[in-house]
């Protein structure tokens, strides 16, 4: 059992920036592969950025490479998205998600666990 909280979201400015946390519990950070995505009204749930159990793999979506970040801090238990640079398009909800090792096509499908979802709001 893994418990995901997201937090951080708010509006802000095209051009700034914000930073998602995501507290995990229930089970080990570093058990898990974890990601972010995201979801509009109406659109799918997007894939953002996901990291690898042991911390040292990344994939971030085309749409946010160089933009944002994933990161985490194993002793606090934390998962962190940083945003920068940000545009209207990324205004969604954001959700962390987590999925247990094992064998998958990719590192953006598979997630068993969610987060219930944090707003951001980018504004011109």
């Amino acid at each position: 059992q893994v418990e995901l909280v997201e937090s951080g979201g708010g509006l802000v400015q095209a051009g700034g920036s914000l930073r998602l946390s995501c507290a995990v519990s229930g089970r080990t950070l570093s058990d898990y592969m974890m990601a972010w995505f995201r979801q509009v009204p109406g659109k799918s749930r997007e894939f953002v950025a996901a990291l690898s159990a042991e911390g040292t793999s990344t994939d971030h979506a085309d749409s946010v490479k160089d933009r944002f970040t994933i990161s985490r801090d194993v002793a606090k238990n934390t998962v962190y998205l940083q945003m920068n640079s940000l545009k209207l398009e990324d205004t969604a909800v954001y959700y962390c998600a987590a999925r247990r090792i094992g064998f998958y096509r990719n590192f953006r499908e598979g997630y068993q666990h969610w987060g219930q979802g944090t707003q951001v709001t980018v504004s011109s």
